[in-house]
């Protein structure tokens, strides 16, 4: 089951039963999606922004309101295009034409939704293959579609703008990370501050990009068993790269939480939380403690191959790689202990449709008054 489709609603009687169980109040009060926000639609463009990851190809298709967006359609599919890059090099074909797969209804939502201006990314797999351009052409012939390689600085910034409303107004910044399947993105974020139309803007202090990720690791290491001494390997050689992010910031790190967007750790919320089935809504914006992120930690350490498949949250598809995600996890822990980590079901696509929307200027005041009240 793809990631969208795993984010459906839970019925009232699972609901409530699921808050007798946890013991909290129901999810719903945390804060809801950027795309999720209430207001008329402003007139313009219908907008889709394309990530296609080392793991996953993902879409959002979306329209501008008074001060944010509403998603109108989705698509997410993992898809492994980086699948053996680390020993070949090379984008493999099997791994082509699941991505050409999915780029084919990916290319369906753009037509049938009638979106005019859009930003298709491809990130850390297609950067790296020595085919990757040459996949590129292929993707432009069979499908249609105009794929762009963008760097490792143009895919943080974007994780951050994507990111920014999530940030505590309380705190003095945050350590934020995307853990992805070919790199992992870290950036020190200010605090940010409202501006007049539409979501607030990223204040980025400092970047790095780690040529390390869950696909990757788990390639070099080994995903299915893991054993305590073969995650503390994968932890030191994550380490080796977030230590000299931490040594270039210097000081000022009080005040700090994390801010995590992945599937590495909106799955540890969906466990945490024991969902019986993946609910965006009640991941996204959530906030766990350090000793519950350490909690969700060493119970996938204690389970099976078999028992992280059987788990609603994990699956099949993440089973092998979710370990190797809480390896680089642990790394960034480690360097910047914070008592509060916040998830993030959101990211790059996010960050694209508020670039695109800022560049058309559709939050200015002419655009408000269009809208209505």
């Amino acid at each position: 089951m793809d990631d969208e489709a795993r984010a459906t609603g839970l019925d009232p009687v699972a609901d409530r039963a699921h808050r007798r169980r946890r013991g909290r109040r129901s999810p719903y009060h945390r804060p809801r999606r950027e795309g999720d926000m209430g207001g008329a639609d402003v007139s313009g463009p219908t907008y889709a922004a394309l990530d296609l990851g080392t793991n996953n190809c993902r879409l959002l298709v979306a329209r501008a309101t008074r001060d944010s967006f509403r998603v109108i359609d989705a698509f997410s599919r993992i898809i492994r295009l980086g699948e053996g890059i680390t020993a070949s090099g090379r984008l493999s074909e099997v791994a082509i034409l699941r991505a050409v797969e999915a780029l084919r209804v990916c290319r369906s939502k753009l037509k049938n939704r009638g979106v005019t201006r859009s930003r298709l990314i491809a990130t850390e797999a297609c950067r790296l293959a020595e085919n990757g351009r040459e996949f590129l052409s292929r993707v432009r012939e069979e499908v249609g579609i105009e794929l762009e390689i963008i760097d490792r600085e143009t895919e943080a910034c974007l994780a951050a703008t994507g990111c920014t409303p999530l940030i505590d107004p309380a705190a003095a910044g945050v350590i934020l990370f995307d853990i992805g399947g070919g790199s992992s993105e870290l950036v020190r974020l200010d605090r940010s501050h409202p501006i007049a139309h539409g979501p607030p803007q990223p204040e980025i202090r400092g970047w790095a990009s780690l040529p390390v990720g869950v696909v990757t690791l788990a390639e070099r290491h080994g995903g299915v068993n893991v054993s305590r001494e073969l995650y503390e390997t994968m932890i030191a050689e994550v380490s080796a790269y977030v230590d000299r992010f931490k040594a270039e910031q210097g000081g000022g790190l009080e005040g700090l939480h994390l801010l995590g967007t992945s599937g590495t750790v909106t799955t540890i919320a969906g466990v945490h939380l024991e969902l019986p089935r993946y609910e965006r809504r009640y991941v996204d914006g959530c906030w766990m403690s350090d000793g519950e992120v350490t909690g969700v930690v060493e119970r996938l350490l204690a389970m099976s191959y078999e028992g992280r498949v059987a788990n609603p949250c994990i699956g099949a598809d993440r089973a092998d790689l979710v370990l190797a995600g809480c390896a680089i996890l642990d790394a960034i822990r480690r360097a910047f202990p914070c008592e509060r980590l916040r998830v993030a079901d959101r990211g790059l696509r996010e960050g694209m449709l508020v670039q695109m929307m800022r560049e058309d200027k559709v939050w200015g005041p002419s655009a408000n008054e269009g809208a209505g009240t």
